[in-house]
């Protein structure tokens, strides 16, 4: 029995000098080849792209099939003649609800967004010259008395007039063919995102049919290769990540939708222009966690501007009021404590997410900060417990608003005097409770 037990000791050290070793090949390589590791990751993604968007559509239909599925099984189960395929009738009504519900939205979106679009585009063209024309009469009729000024601003026109046709003509002209060959690729690969996203439909199709067997794959192998203990804390951990993610992303998509109703409703009351599409616009940014709202508003107010200047100062205040609404009514409504962060970790996460990954980023930076934030404190929490020590933070915190604070208990109120929290003087563990009562008559005796 030594001799085995030695065997697995020396298995596990060499297993793991093996993974140093191949971590820190695998590091120097990214450092210095790392032109490589771009090419394949865009060779992956460029195989993987269907699989991703068909795994995004799965997860954010789940619910829809996962309710759709209940309830179609628990009325076939009513009846008294009871059918040989129950569930796979009720997988396959679910199916089909999933799939209308996906084309239902697109279509939808794109009966909004594609012709608000062209209407704004098409209106635009048409009132520019009678604005160009509109301001010119201005400037002619209050700057006429001042002449100085007008010859100040004809100077700087023309130089404008002549730096953009300059620039025209030496940097466009030039590469017009390299232009039209980015508009090529472009168009390509919006034609390749298109089909991607098609396919990634129809594998959705198969993820959500087939979702039950993957999961117990997974959870066949994570518990054939760790001990039960890991195992549950592996499971308990996906539990929680998917917990996170769902909530957030179905949280904020529902507030999103509000947002963007309300906004709507308010401009069609009001008489603004274009009350449809800049809606759209604010409720798809308003995903994007504190920027969201102001990002949308740049271009809506643009768009607003050159039909009604006053018609964008006021959308600028609905902005800021639907922002306020959002962040300290509905937001916590809906969302409630699914990310468990502070204020101050969103704004992170946000700022962090968005210049990694961009847009995707900001949306995912919070669920994913989330995970990464409990799992910390777990570990942080084990840390604690084993050495005794209370794991309530408010036992940690300094009252730094004195006059003159303690310096001991700046630095944290137990560096000077013991242990105070879970050891005895004899060195058993205590409970959080006891601990506390027994800080809190150490300090009125000190006192």
């Amino acid at each position: 029995m030594k001799r085995i037990r030695l065997e697995e000791k020396h298995y596990q050290w060499g297993l793991t000098a093996f993974l140093v070793v191949l971590c820190c090949v695998l590091a120097f390589f990214a450092i210095y080849r790392f032109d490589v590791i771009q090419k394949f990751f865009a060779f992956s993604w460029n195989v993987l792209a269907p699989f991703v968007y068909g795994l995004i559509i799965a997860y954010l239909v789940s619910p829809i099939y996962n309710y759709t599925v209940r309830g179609t099984y628990s009325l076939l189960n009513r009846r008294e003649q009871k059918l040989k395929h129950d569930m796979g009738i009720s997988k396959g009504i679910g199916t089909v609800v999933s799939v209308l519900v996906i084309f239902i939205v697109i279509f939808g979106i794109m009966l909004m967004v594609i012709p608000g679009l062209v209407n704004s585009i098409i209106g635009i063209i048409e009132k520019l010259p009678d604005e160009v024309a509109r301001i010119d009469a201005w400037v002619d009729a209050n700057l006429g008395k001042l002449p100085l000024a007008q010859e100040e601003i004809d100077h700087a026109l023309n130089n404008m007039m002549d730096s953009a046709v300059k620039f025209a003509t030496e940097n466009i002209l030039p590469h017009s063919q390299s232009l039209a060959t980015g508009v090529t690729k472009g168009v390509v690969g919006f034609a390749g995102f298109l089909l991607d996203f098609i396919i990634g439909i129809i594998i959705s199709v198969y993820f959500l049919n087939s979702k039950d067997t993957f999961l117990g794959q997974i959870k066949k192998i994570i518990v054939a290769n760790f001990k039960e203990e890991t195992a549950e804390e592996i499971l308990e951990g996906a539990r929680f990540t998917n917990k996170t993610f769902g909530g957030f992303i179905s949280g904020k998509i529902i507030d999103s939708i509000i947002i963007g109703i309300i906004c709507f409703l308010v401009m069609t009351i009001f008489g603004w222009e274009y009350s449809l599409l800049i809606s759209c616009i604010v409720g798809i940014t308003n995903i994007i966690p504190f920027f969201g709202p102001f990002i949308g508003a740049v271009p809506s107010a643009l768009l607003l501007l050159v039909v009604n200047p006053m018609h964008a100062v006021y959308f600028i205040i609905l902005i800021f009021l639907l922002q306020q609404f959002d962040g300290n009514i509905l937001g916590p409504k809906i969302l409630g404590d699914s990310t468990g962060l502070a204020s101050f970790w969103v704004l992170f996460a946000v700022l962090v997410g968005g210049g990694l990954f961009g847009f995707v980023g900001m949306i995912l930076g919070i669920p994913v900060f989330a995970v990464i934030y409990h799992y910390m404190s777990r570990a942080l929490n084990s840390k604690l417990r084993r050495k005794g020590y209370s794991t309530d933070l408010n036992d940690y915190r300094t009252d730094l608003y004195r006059i003159k604070p303690d310096k001991k208990e700046i630095m944290g109120k137990f560096l000077g005097g013991g242990l105070p929290f879970g050891k005895n003087k004899k060195g058993r563990d205590q409970d959080d409770t006891e601990a506390a009562e027994a800080d809190t008559k150490a300090t009125d005796d000190s006192e």
